[in-house]
């Protein structure tokens, strides 16, 4: 079956929620985008809200201390999201069953011997037991059962590299923040219902979520966002296991893949001509291929140290840059929009600050 790539896109910025929202609350969308990329804490909150036809004050952080529906982990690429408490056991099988952490490569390169790294593994399991504990507190007691002070540097390192594979063997997740500070705790405890599924469960069940976000696409796009740099053998295998429920389409002369429940909705939607505005690390372009994006302003787009910028969105492609400054955005755009439209979605955006 052939598509248009503009017929494409308008079907990924409804699934987004960019277009005609249907009202969904921060956990749904969160589910909705296969997790909300959460680094930066006020982007990933921005992101849920330009996605709510009446955004609720306090929602998320609602949801992540008091009902415990929403939590902030290490999910796909190795990044922060805010996923659904339900689909956060799925990323921790899939991406842990990578077992990153077991590579010489990676042990030389963050400081640490397998040995050492077993003794952490097991300190965090102990301490995080029921406990909600501080990035400081947590190193220090972690050094204090391990024994060795040289790996103070990269356990309370910001990217928490360290942390990882805790997080990976579902050991760890982030705790309620306490002001500025981050905490983190142990998941089995702090989230209800907590369990792991078998990765062959799990890889099946995010290519299934991951096409319902981001289709149409294949193999290789799904590998890139859950892995960047993985296991083909582990992906390929998921996708074929889901092969059955998949129907092969043509976009533009690219190949790819949707769910074939989402044929018809997929064939029935109309090219879009949205104006959109979409903040720094939007899920929407963060697995966006770069083919929507100018080459000559790529770098404007994706910068130095892997910050994803604001973004315009035009029809489902990225049409320019804009950023916040004293309560005033402000665009570069790489291409002429529509005033109007343009106007109006700065307004609905600044509101939302």
């Amino acid at each position: 079956m052939e598509l248009g790539a503009d017929q494409a896109l308008a079907w990924r910025l409804r699934r987004h929620e960019l277009v005609n929202p249907a009202g969904l609350d921060a956990v749904a969308l969160a589910g909705r985008l296969c997790g909300v990329q959460a680094q930066v804490p006020s982007a990933a909150e921005l992101a849920v809200r330009i996605r709510q036809v009446e955004p609720e004050p306090g929602e998320i952080t609602r949801a992540l201390t008091l009902d415990r529906t929403l939590v902030r982990m290490w999910a796909a690429r190795g990044t922060l999201h805010l996923l659904p408490a339900g689909l956060a056991p799925s990323f921790v099988a899939a991406v842990g069953a990578l077992r990153f952490w077991e590579k010489g490569s990676w042990q030389r390169g963050h400081g640490i011997t397998a040995e050492e790294l077993t003794k952490v593994l097991a300190a965090l399991a102990e301490v995080l037991d029921h406990r909600l504990l501080s990035r400081e507190e947590l190193v220090a007691e972690v050094l204090d059962r391990v024994g060795s002070a040289r790996l103070r540097e990269a356990l309370g390192s910001g990217w928490g590299a360290l942390f990882k594979p805790a997080a990976y063997l579902g050991l760890l997740c982030h705790g309620p923040a306490e002001g500025n500070r981050v905490t983190f705790t142990s998941p089995v405890h702090w989230l209800p219902g907590w369990t792991v599924p078998d990765p062959e469960q799990a890889g099946p069940d995010l290519v299934r979520a991951y096409l319902r976000a981001f289709g149409p696409a294949g193999h290789d796009e799904f590998a890139q966002w859950l892995f960047r740099n993985g296991k083909p053998g582990l992906t390929k295998r998921w996708f074929a296991a889901v092969r059955p429920e998949l129907t092969e389409v043509s976009v533009a002369g690219k190949p790819g893949f949707v769910l074939t429940e989402d044929l018809a909705e997929l064939r029935e939607t109309k090219p879009s001509k949205a104006v959109r505005l979409v903040p720094a690390f939007d899920q929407y372009v963060v697995a966006v291929s770069r083919e929507l994006i100018p080459e000559q302003h790529l770098a404007k787009v994706s910068r130095a140290a892997g910050w994803i910028s604001p973004v315009v969105l035009h029809g489902g492609r990225v049409a320019g840059v804009w950023s916040r400054d004293n309560g005033v955005i402000s665009t570069e755009l790489f291409a002429e929009l529509p005033a109007r439209a343009l106007s109006a979605e700065i307004e609905r955006v600044g509101a939302l600050f």
